[in-house]
């Protein structure tokens, strides 16, 4: 995000680039004037654009203001973005088998693993694309691990050259004759950014999900160039569970997953899960969809290039950019692919590599119906086996990070052609995602899902007096959202909103409130947690729109469980501007909670990203069983980490924090 000089200079010109005049039927982040203490009148901040909103996720049918607002205008986008919508309706789905990666088990309880560079087709139809990889494959090597059984990998750079990646920032305009800009190809005529170009191959692993020691987690500024390597251990003392590995460098994360180094699989294995004979072998699939951008030529023709396409919603006072999603989605590296299947049971292990995209997995017919739920059967989560199994009746959601472990049963379907599509409400340009083709032959297997995936599955003990945290997610516009770390304290005195300052009404009607701590990820750690113990964690998102993408809020080193999902009025959160520039927020009046949400199966169980939906309060029991050390927890949507929504956190034997200089905790109390 980029400031403005003499901000309240500018107040009264700020612009909204989708042309001329500003849409004004969004949900308003204040109006008018606005009391901060000490009594002083200052103009709170304009409402957000509605088109804007539609940038957060928001499907254009919500807004039908806004598209009118923008059609009366006749906005039209350049000559070259219709050809380059034309190029991708060329791009033909179910042509490429889905790639399936290959297996790698530690010898010796070693492991190496080489980051290379590597020319891959991701569609019949397109020139080889060069991507940055792990093992040469645009989806890593899946690595399997043995609970209990420690495991060594180095991490070897061995990637040159300069980045694969072309980038481009191009302002948002809106043609209701094309698709968004986002779900076209192409630079829309913009020069492609030198800073992104000059990065050099910068990287660090983090194996996501895992419960090992801060030295091994893959820390963002610990990021190796060529030719050195990233040698971490991971005890995995875990339960069986789909974890992944992938970048997480500092600030570039989201450029470095789009060049390739963005997902793989390590599967843990224990003798719980090996009891449940599953489909195994061919019968148990990766299946990690993203979805990217392609490069496109004068002509409108592709190239071959991958695109990292950022679209600017606003620039006055601070530039704000739309997080990626693209045109094209991918499963396994590959854009639509195909899966020739038996008419049996198959195991799917699904993950959302996506940087900020949203998923709803639906598997359809050839008559568009979705499979019965008894066809159709979630049995695990980010971090293990659930209890019981959960029937799929609404799809399977997944925000980034999230994963699902599936059991299919094709033999009701023999003979058809499914599709496995996106059904969220926003899915983007096309919503199918790959195509199963099922055998004629009926296979008799014999496979029965299992009642109990996980007989051991208990729920985290939360004990009274356990240490509370508060993380509040702030609204887009007119700045970035930001990561607030909270403590509780006796209530201000003065007008309200004060800077940083957020009142809570909880159901029984009790006013709680909250100091910011920390904002960015250079604020000193606030958040000291005792190895071993269990804390209640919290995540209160203020953004307004209902239709926004979700926030995917993950702990490192920690598996939690969902506790409560509950819905407040957050329309008393307001911007306003400081004396001196720049802008200050806080609540007029208590946030209060409207009603209790509902939290799906998955979420019940061992989780490591939930969904933070506008205007939620979740809260997690996390219990911290591994090894002491400095963590993160942050965003999942890589953008978001990137522009500093990501905290630290540190790990500490008890006895050690009892000695801090300060007390325990380092002075700084939980709330």
């Amino acid at each position: 995000m980029r400031p403005v000089n003499r901000l309240g200079d500018r107040l009264a010109r700020r612009g909204f680039l989708v042309g001329a005049g500003v849409a004004t039927t969004g949900a308003a982040l204040g109006a008018g004037a606005v009391l901060t203490g000490g009594g002083t009148a200052r103009a709170a901040v304009p409402p957000r654009p509605d088109l804007m909103t539609a940038a957060l996720g928001t499907p254009l049918e919500e807004l039908p203001e806004a598209v009118r607002q923008a059609r009366a205008r006749g906005d039209r986008a350049d000559p070259a973005a219709a050809r380059a919508t034309r190029t991708a309706k060329e791009l033909k789905p179910f042509r490429d088998p889905l790639p399936v990666p290959r297996v790698l088990r530690g010898r010796g309880g070693a492991l190496t693993v080489s980051m290379r560079e590597a020319r891959l087709k991701l569609h019949a139809q397109l020139p080889p694309t060069r991507l940055w990889t792990y093992e040469g494959s645009h989806v890593g090597p899946t690595v399997e691990a043995r609970r209990g059984r420690r495991l060594r990998i180095a991490w070897e750079n061995d990637l040159k050259g300069d980045f694969p990646v072309p980038a481009v920032r191009v302002p948002f305009a809106y043609d209701p004759d094309l698709p968004l800009m986002w779900d076209r190809p192409g630079r829309e005529g913009a020069q492609a950014r030198e800073d992104v170009a000059a990065l050099p191959p910068w990287t660090v692993v983090h194996l996501h999900g895992a419960v090992t020691g801060g030295g091994n987690d893959g820390w963002a500024e610990n990021a190796l160039l060529p030719g050195a390597a990233q040698l971490s251990e991971y005890p995995n003392r875990q339960s069986a569970a789909g974890l992944w590995y992938h970048d997480h460098a500092m600030h570039i994360t989201h450029l470095n997953v789009m060049a390739g180094l963005g997902s793989g699989a390590y599967l843990i294995r224990d003798d719980e899960e090996e009891r449940l004979r599953l489909p195994a072998g061919e019968r148990e699939v990766p299946l990690v969809v993203f979805d990217r951008n392609l490069d496109v030529d004068s002509r409108g023709e592709f190239t071959g290039d991958l695109l990292y396409k950022g679209i600017v919603v606003a620039d006055d006072p601070y530039e704000l950019v739309r997080p990626f999603t693209g045109p094209f989605s991918m499963v396994n590296g590959v854009i639509w692919p195909y899966l020739d299947v038996a008419a049996g049971w198959y195991r799917f292990r699904a993950l959302n590599a996506a940087n900020n995209r949203p998923y709803l997995l639906k598997i359809l017919d050839e008559d568009g119906r979705e499979l019965p739920p008894e066809a159709f059967v979630v049995i695990g989560t980010d971090s293990g086996l659930l209890p019981k199994p959960d029937p799929v009746t609404a799809g399977v959601p997944l925000t980034p990070g999230e994963r699902a472990d599936l059991l299919v049963d094709f033999s009701r379907v023999r003979g058809q052609r499914l599709r496995l599509v996106n059904a969220h409400p926003e899915p983007g340009a096309r919503a199918d995602l790959m195509q199963f083709r099922v055998a004629s032959r009926a296979d008799h297997g014999g496979f029965v899902p299992p009642e109990r995936p996980s007989p051991s599955f208990t729920p985290v003990p939360l004990p009274a007096g356990a240490p509370e945290r508060l993380v509040v997610v702030t609204p887009v516009y007119p700045k970035d959202p930001e990561l607030w770390e909270m403590e509780e304290v006796a209530a201000p005195e003065g007008e309200m909103p004060i800077d940083g300052i957020v009142q809570i009404e909880d159901a029984g009607g009790t006013v709680r409130t909250f100091k910011r701590v920390a904002a960015t990820f250079e604020d000193p750690v606030r958040f000291t947690v005792a190895a071993g113990a269990t804390e209640r964690w919290s995540f209160l998102s203020l953004e307004k729109s209902a239709g926004a993408y979700p926030h995917p809020m993950h702990l490192h080193a920690v598996a939690f469980q969902g506790l409560s999902r509950d819905l407040y009025d957050v329309s008393g959160f307001t911007f306003f501007e400081k004396d001196g520039g720049g802008y200050g927020a806080g609540t007029g009046k208590p946030l209060k909670r409207i009603k209790a949400g509902e939290l799906t199966a998955a979420e019940r169980g061992r989780k490591d990203v939930i969904s933070l939906a506008p205007a939620e309060l979740v809260t997690v029991a996390a219990r911290f069983e591994g090894p002491a050390g400095r963590f993160m927890h942050h965003c999942h949507i890589y953008e978001h980490e990137d522009m500093m929504m990501m905290r630290p956190f540190v790990v500490q034997p008890k006895a050690v924090m009892d000695l801090a200089p300060h007390g325990p905790n380092g002075g700084h109390g939980a709330h």
